[in-house]
C-alpha cells in the first residue's frame, strides 16, 4: 500500500513539472534585502519579497533582537496561558490595539493561525459568513472549520456583496470577510462600501490586512485607514511577518470582549507555543519606527511608481494598481516560469505564480517593490524586463 501511494505521488509530481506548475525553493545564503545571495554562487535584485519597508536586514532592528535576546531568553517552551506570557507580549497586544484604533489585540504564531483560530471561536450553524472570492487561504481555511453558513461574492463586486447579504439577511450574526490587499494582484478592497453594505444589513467586517499595514494610509495603519474606514471595522487580523520586521507572528485586533473570548477558546492560540520574546521585542520597535516616520513609506511608493511606469512603457501587461505588488501578466504556466527562469539569468529575483496559487490561464509573475530598493536596481531590473520580454516575444 505504501509503494503504490509514493508511486502514485510520484507520477503527480512529474506531470506537475511536465505542466510548468512544479514549485521549486531557491537557498537564500544571505540576509534578506533589496539584492541577496542564492546558493548558486550568484547576486540577484530581489523582486519578490514582501520586505516592504527594509526592515527585515535593518541594522537598527538587528541590534533591538540582539538585546532582546540577552534580555528575555530565545522561547518562552511554553502556550500563553500557562507560563508563555511576558510583560512584552501584552505591550505589543496593546500596541497594535492602540495602532489600529481597536480596545484589545491577541497574538498568534503566524496570520494563518489567527485566521483559522478566528471563526470557529466565534460563531456557529447560527451565523453566516460573506467571503471575497479572492480571500487568503487563511480566511478560507478559517470559515471551513466553523459550522456557519458561507456566502461568496465575486472579487469586489460591491452588487454580488449586496445579493449575498440579502441572501444570508435571516441569520443570527453575519460577517463580511475580506484581504485589505489581495496578495495575488495587490487589488485593494473597496472597504468603504464594504462597511456601508454591512451597516445596511446590520452585518460585522472582519479584514485581513497583511499586506496593508505598514503600507497603506497616511500614517501606515494600512487599508483600513487608506479607505478611511479605520473606526468602522470589528476585526483586523494580520501579520508581523511583512512590513512590520519580516519575522513571523500575527494578531486579531477587535473589541475587548472578542479578544478576551479568543483567549479562552480560539485552539491555534491555546495550543501553539507563545511567540519568541526576539521578535515581539523587535517587532515593538519596528512599529514605532513606522509609527513616527513616513520616510519609508514615500520612498516605498516613488520606487513603486516608477516601476510601474517602466513595466507599462515596455509594453507589458500588468494589473493596475497603487500597491508594492505588481503583477506581470503572461497566461501560459510555461512561459511564466520560463521567463522566471531568464530573468534570473539576468540577476532578477521573481517567481512564477500559476494553478492553485492563482486560477488557471492568470499565469504571472508577481513582483513585489520594497523602499530598499535604489534607483539603480529598479533600472537594472527593467532593462532585464526588456531584454527577456523580447527574446520570449512577449513585447
Amino acid at each position: 500500500m505504501t509503494v503504490e501511494f509514493i508511486k502514485e505521488l510520484e507520477s503527480k509530481l512529474d506531470q506537475l513539472r511536465v505542466d510548468g506548475l512544479f514549485k521549486d525553493e531557491r537557498v537564500i545564503t544571505s540576509p534578506q534585502n533589496s539584492s541577496i545571495s542564492l546558493s548558486e554562487n550568484c547576486d540577484v535584485i530581489n523582486l519578490c519579497s514582501n520586505n516592504y519597508l527594509g526592515m527585515s536586514n535593518n541594522q537598527a532592528l538587528i541590534e533591538v533582537a540582539q538585546a532582546s535576546l540577552r534580555n528575555y531568553g530565545f522561547g518562552m517552551s511554553s502556550v500563553r496561558f500557562i507560563c508563555g506570557t511576558q510583560d512584552q507580549h501584552k505591550v505589543l497586544e496593546q500596541n497594535i490595539s492602540s495602532f489600529l484604533h481597536q480596545e484589545d489585540a491577541i497574538l498568534y504564531s503566524s496570520c494563518f493561525d489567527a485566521n483559522t483560530g478566528l471563526f470557529e471561536t466565534l460563531f456557529d450553524h447560527n451565523d453566516a459568513i460573506i467571503s471575497d472570492s479572492l480571500n487568503h487561504a487563511s480566511i478560507i481555511d478559517g470559515i471551513r472549520l466553523c459550522k456557519s453558513k458561507v456566502f461568496r461574492y465575486e472579487n469586489g463586486d460591491m452588487v454580488d456583496l449586496e445579493t449575498q447579504l440579502q441572501m444570508a439577511k435571516d441569520y443570527r450574526y453575519k460577517v463580511v470577510a475580506t484581504d485589505g490587499v489581495f496578495s495575488m494582484d495587490g487589488y485593494i478592497a473597496n472597504l468603504d462600501k464594504i462597511c456601508n453594505l454591512a451597516e445596511k444589513f446590520n452585518a460585522m467586517v472582519m479584514v485581513d490586512d497583511s499586506h496593508g499595514v505598514g503600507v497603506l494610509g497616511k500614517n501606515g495603519k494600512g487599508s483600513i485607514e487608506h479607505c478611511n474606514v479605520i473606526d468602522r471595522v470589528t476585526m483586523v487580523t494580520g501579520t508581523l511577518g511583512k512590513a512590520l520586521g519580516g519575522a513571523s507572528g500575527g494578531y486579531v485586533a477587535a473589541p475587548k470582549e472578542i479578544i478576551n473570548w479568543l483567549r479562552q477558546r480560539s485552539r491555534p492560540y491555546l495550543f501553539s507555543n507563545s511567540l519568541a520574546p526576539v521578535i515581539v521585542q523587535t517587532t515593538l520597535s519596528a512599529l514605532k519606527d513606522i509609527s513616527s516616520s513616513n520616510n519609508l513609506r514615500s520612498r516605498l511608493f516613488n520606487n513603486t511608481q516608477k516601476f510601474r511606469e517602466g513595466l507599462t512603457n515596455l509594453g507589458f501587461e500588468i494589473l493596475n494598481g497603487e500597491h508594492p505588488i505588481v503583477p506581470v501578466m503572461l497566461r501560459n504556466p510555461k512561459l511564466a516560469q520560463d521567463f522566471s527562469q531568464k530573468l534570473l539569468e539576468k540577476g532578477i529575483y521573481v517567481v512564477a505564480f500559476s494553478y492553485p496559487v492563482v486560477p488557471k490561464g492568470l499565469d504571472r509573475v508577481r513582483t513585489q517593490i520594497s523602499a530598499a530598493h535604489s534607483d539603480e536596481e529598479i533600472d537594472q531590473a527593467l532593462t532585464a524586463f526588456a531584454f527577456v520580454g523580447n527574446e520570449l516575444g512577449i513585447l
